[in-house]
């Protein structure tokens, strides 16, 4: 086919009635053209826009199959929410709710009211606040603490996570200014208390996500700064970064961090505490009322259904930790990890590996996670990505890996669909 025998948009769309028509077949065409100039033969043109037009409807936010064995995996959503998490997301969503509505008062609301008392339950602090994520949760801190004057921070905690968010950065924003403490791999209390001047605001604590110093390294324990801090009455901010509500290898949980002297404890939802996207912050009543009164507060506070999923995985804190995915993938014995793969194995064909599963999330980062994955050929990972749904594997010395610590039983089954379905 040469360019001049293509058809126009008007004469391709003209067999079809649906409103997405020309613009699916301005779209064909544009690849027809680059493909005659390529020196190939774009084919059934009409055919390719039926494709197009159900191309177009399908979502683009997808569920997709974990294979990676990395837990709450940023790129695939972090943490998947449990089914009770879920329910109440349904039932917050279906019609009207009481998000701001006080229903015994007759009145008007606080959104914070449906997650404070169970946040406050869980982690003895005397308030808690939510807004849309973590990041957002140390800006507001920030902000409401801190402008015009100095955070205390030292050098070692100057850190850059995903997609470029840099605590100098968020510093900036907020209106305070960075004084930076200490040195890259060594830094003590001596060195906050020898900081401190009237411009002070407060002293930060930065958890150091992905990023570790080892060997001739140290930083001051919270217990020390917080000595630091109560001597000059200023508050002590901790960013726990991912954040933790149960002991789950050495990340501290919120509530050890109040513990030792923390004023603030601000971290993420859908890492380690398995629920949404969230920035919570729990510690004294009067400074996370400042943040609750601040203008910035509105801007970055969580809607209705992050509110019911973020209660609905508290809730089960209480009662049934154990039904929270992201802890049921952590504390699964190797043993049943190791079954799944010799399972799959089974009905694919494929080899059992052993593996190292990581948590994710910028969480646990020296944690390796004893693993087993079923190896398949390596040309089967792209067609895998390209099914319904998606299964995202490893590829690892010329094999596509599906690591079974990120697999449920029912999605292992669906998974060997898959790769039976590709061959």
């Amino acid at each position: 086919m040469r360019l001049r025998d293509l058809p126009s948009v008007d004469e391709l769309a003209r067999g079809s009635d649906d409103p997405l028509a020309v613009d699916a077949a301005r779209a064909v065409l544009a690849r027809a053209r680059e493909e005659i100039r390529a020196g190939a033969d774009p084919g059934d043109l009409a055919g390719r826009l039926r494709e197009e037009l159900v191309a177009v409807r399908l979502p683009r936010l997808r569920r997709v199959i974990n294979a990676t064995g990395v837990i709450a995996h940023t790129n695939l959503g972090r943490a998947p929410l449990a089914e009770e998490a879920l329910v109440r997301v349904h039932d917050a969503a279906r019609g009207y709710s009481n998000l701001e509505y006080d229903l015994l008062a007759g009145t008007r609301g606080s959104r914070q009211d449906h997650v404070a008392p169970l946040l406050r339950r869980l982690t003895s602090a005397e308030a808690a606040l939510v807004v849309n994520n973590n990041a957002a949760a140390v800006l507001l801190a920030l902000a409401a603490l801190a402008e015009g004057r100095d955070v205390l921070v030292s050098r070692g905690e100057l850190i850059e996570i995903g997609d470029g968010f840099r605590i100098p950065d968020v510093l900036a924003r907020s209106g305070a200014r960075l004084h930076e403490v200490g040195t890259t791999n060594r830094t003590r209390a001596a060195d906050y208390e020898r900081a401190i001047t009237d411009e002070t605001a407060l002293l930060l604590r930065v958890h150091q996500s992905n990023f570790r110093v080892v060997g001739f390294a140290e930083q001051p324990r919270l217990e020390e700064l917080a000595a630091v801090a109560q001597r000059h009455g200023l508050p002590l901010l901790d960013d726990l970064g991912s954040g933790s509500l149960v002991n789950v290898g050495d990340e501290p949980t919120a509530r050890e961090a109040l513990a030792a002297g923390a004023d603030l404890v601000c971290f993420s939802g859908d890492k380690l505490l398995g629920g949404p996207q969230a920035g919570i912050v729990v510690g004294r009543a009067e400074l996370v009322e400042r943040l609750r009164r601040h203008a910035l507060q509105r801007a970055l506070r969580a809607d209705k259904l992050t509110l019911a999923a973020l209660e609905g995985t508290l809730a089960l804190y209480l009662d049934a930790p154990e039904r929270i995915p992201v802890l049921r993938m952590l504390r699964n014995d190797v043993a049943s990890v190791r079954a799944r793969a010799e399972r799959l194995a089974e009905l694919v064909g494929g080899e059992v590996e052993e593996t190292i599963a990581r948590a994710g999330g910028g969480a646990l980062p020296l944690a390796e996670l004893p693993s087993f994955a079923c190896a398949v050929e390596e040309e089967l990972a792209a067609q895998l990505r390209a099914g319904d749904p998606p299964v995202i594997a490893l590829i690892r010395d010329g094999r596509t890996l599906l690591d079974c610590r990120t697999l449920t039983d029912d999605e292992t089954d669906e998974v060997a669909d898959a790769v039976i379905a590709c061959r």
